[in-house]
């Protein structure tokens, strides 16, 4: 494995680290209760950290196609979980998923950056990633 893609690795675990420690911060020591859709992104998010670790360790790049797939969900459900809280028409229409609407914004800063902004940004982050380890080590392994 090339230099280049252990350090793809790294920073596509970074981000994953980031957006968990970032997500355990805000319900455990700000006390953010997480919304339904929180969980179902956190649910994405937290193996990711786990499997990145093992490939860097293992220097197993192929172990991003299971990053690219989870990212890739993940970022799906947030970018509906942003746009109900952002769009109107569809924060209308949401559904109530449980004790905290989805809808509900914690954080607001700039006016557009929320908690599934946020993670949104760290999948896209691992996505973008995870594509390009795979087709560097495709490249690699072909020549």
């Amino acid at each position: 494995m090339t230099k280049k893609i252990e350090n793809m690795l790294f920073a596509a675990w970074a981000a994953a680290f980031t957006a968990t420690m970032g997500s355990l911060y805000f319900s455990e020591i700000r006390g953010f209760e997480p919304c339904e859709l929180c969980w179902y992104q956190r649910i994405f998010m937290y193996p990711i950290v786990i499997i990145l670790l093992i490939a860097i360790v293992r220097k197993d790049a192929k172990a991003a196609l299971y990053s690219a797939v989870l990212s890739g969900i993940g970022g799906c459900i947030s970018i509906y979980h942003y746009s109900i809280q952002k769009i109107d028409a569809l924060s209308a229409s949401a559904p109530a998923c449980g004790r905290v609407p989805c809808t509900g914004e914690y954080i607001n800063w700039a006016g557009f950056i929320t908690i599934p902004f946020l993670a949104l940004t760290a999948f896209t982050i691992i996505f973008v990633l995870s594509l390009m380890i795979l087709k560097q080590s495709k490249g690699a392994t072909q020549s």
